[in-house]
């Protein structure tokens, strides 16, 4: 087996690649359809929570940023568990994190099929899903930098989107062209800005509030930490890691609460539903209007819905795409480790880890299984899942950092923000999410993490058995 690190993984991957890498991972279903069951349950209040949310991103994405340019390996925050806390955290870790993304790849598959759905209706989920499932992994086993260029173009169309989006629904807003419900004092004028307080209780006894949507919102930000799994393939990576750590955080704030402003201006909350994308069903809703550009009548048509789709629909594909990228990488690094079955170190001409790529695809193609069989369940499902795997990555990658620092008692090359400070601030925020899922619909998801780190612990001992 070659010990050389580049000749295993090439370091294919620009700073342009990087950037938006973990742009185009946290810009999907999270801000596009998640968002519709967050607003439910908070109204306006989740710009806010949006706030809040990325600032622990930050903090987290600085702490994982000081030790992958410190030490930029493959399989990231899973070395450095296994590196500074132990053989078993690192494991846990690293497998965390590859069904974490499992069950991303699985929510995005099946946001797919809903946003096709837009447009035909007869068509079933589970096909959607199976189309761009196989075309998704054809792209990932050609190199990193097919990988890389594909990724860089998804995320621009979403960028370019969502800035283009921004500055349409402000025009109608200033113009007064958007409607007789478009107006900023949507913002507060159904209930004020907390419409549902930090926390109460609905008629039916569900919590409901900010505090309870929180849960939800932080799904949102899942996909930043694909900058740490970047390191080993990045060009420069000292100088382009922190880039992009530092700047990706500041776009999505950008993006999430620009774009969250205008979409609750444009529509009063109240409207929006769980079951579609809230940023399609606005500007369908203003079909039939008209406005005066340069001195001529537009009539706005289904056309900008249609475009919004399309949006949205690339946004999913984007972040399915970072998925297979990450998860391949991931297992790529255990069985470095010998944390898995050294088969999945295999690399193709290309350098590419073709063997973990189909390994994780099988466990991907589950979600056709699950949208075939229970296609009005399989988005609420996955996502409730989701968030409990991204809380225990978190807190492994906070935990692991302060077992770094306290490794490190010269000045690290990329020193994060705060410390330690911020890696307290973040474990009580992230355990009081914890808190949060017991009280508010995700009992279950939150009851099958002991069991995960029960099994967890059992394979471990096991491998070390073997």
């Amino acid at each position: 087996m070659e010990t050389s690190e580049k000749k295993k993984l090439e370091r294919g991957l620009q700073n342009r690649h990087i950037q938006l890498i973990a742009l185009g991972g946290a810009i999907g279903t999270g801000l596009f359809l998640g968002i519709g069951p967050a607003a439910v349950l908070a109204g306006p209040a989740v710009i806010l929570g949006y706030i809040i949310a990325g600032i622990i991103a930050f903090f987290i994405m600085r702490q994982l940023g000081e030790m992958v340019v410190q030490e930029p390996v493959s399989g990231s925050f899973s070395h450095f568990a296994y590196k500074y806390w132990g053989p078993f955290a690192g494991f846990a870790s690293g497998w965390n994190y590859w069904l974490l993304y499992i069950l991303v790849s699985m929510s995005e598959l099946t946001a797919i099929g809903v946003y096709i759905q837009f447009w035909w209706p007869e068509i079933p989920l589970w096909m959607s899903s199976l189309f761009f499932f196989i075309a998704i992994n054809a792209l990932n086993l050609t190199s990193v930098k097919v990988y890389g260029e594909a990724e860089f173009w998804f995320s621009i169309v979403k960028v370019v989107a969502i800035i283009a989006m921004i500055l349409f629904g402000s025009y109608l807003l200033i113009s007064g062209t958007g409607g007789d419900n478009a107006a900023i004092s949507n913002l507060w004028n159904k209930g004020g800005f907390l419409p549902k307080g930090w926390l109460s209780t609905s008629s039916s006894g569900a919590y409901q509030g900010l505090v309870a949507a929180m849960a939800l919102i932080m799904f949102s930000f899942g996909g930043l930490e694909l900058i740490g799994i970047t390191a080993a393939e990045a060009e420069d990576p000292e100088k382009n890691i922190p880039k992009a750590t530092n700047q990706v955080i500041y776009r999505i704030l950008i993006f999430y609460v620009g774009a969250l402003i205008i979409l609750f201006s444009l529509s009063p909350w109240v409207d929006i539903t769980e079951g579609s994308s809230p940023f399609v069903m606005v500007f369908n809703r203003l079909e039939g209007l008209q406005f005066t550009i340069a001195g001529k009548t537009v009539y706005f048509t289904s056309l900008i819905a249609n475009v919004l789709n399309i949006i949205v629909l690339t946004a999913a594909l984007s972040v399915y795409n970072s998925c297979v990228y990450s998860n391949s990488r991931m297992l790529y690094g255990l069985a470095e480790q010998k944390n898995a079955p050294q088969l999945l170190s295999k690399l193709s001409k290309t350098g590419v880890p073709v063997m973990a790529i189909l390994a994780s695809a099988i466990f991907v193609g589950i979600s056709i299984i699950i949208n075939k069989v229970i296609p009005d369940q399989a988005l609420h499902i996955l996502m409730s899942l989701v968030v409990s795997t991204m809380v225990i990555n978190w807190i492994m990658i906070s935990c692991t950092h302060i077992k770094f620092k306290t490794s490190h008692t010269e000045k690290t090359k990329f020193p994060a923000f705060l410390y330690p400070l911020s890696n307290y601030i973040c474990l009580v925020f992230l355990f009081g999410v914890l808190v949060v899922m017991w009280f508010t619909g995700l009992k279950i998801s939150l009851e099958l993490i002991p069991i995960w780190l029960i099994f967890l612990y059992i394979c471990y001992w096991l491998k070390k058995k073997s």
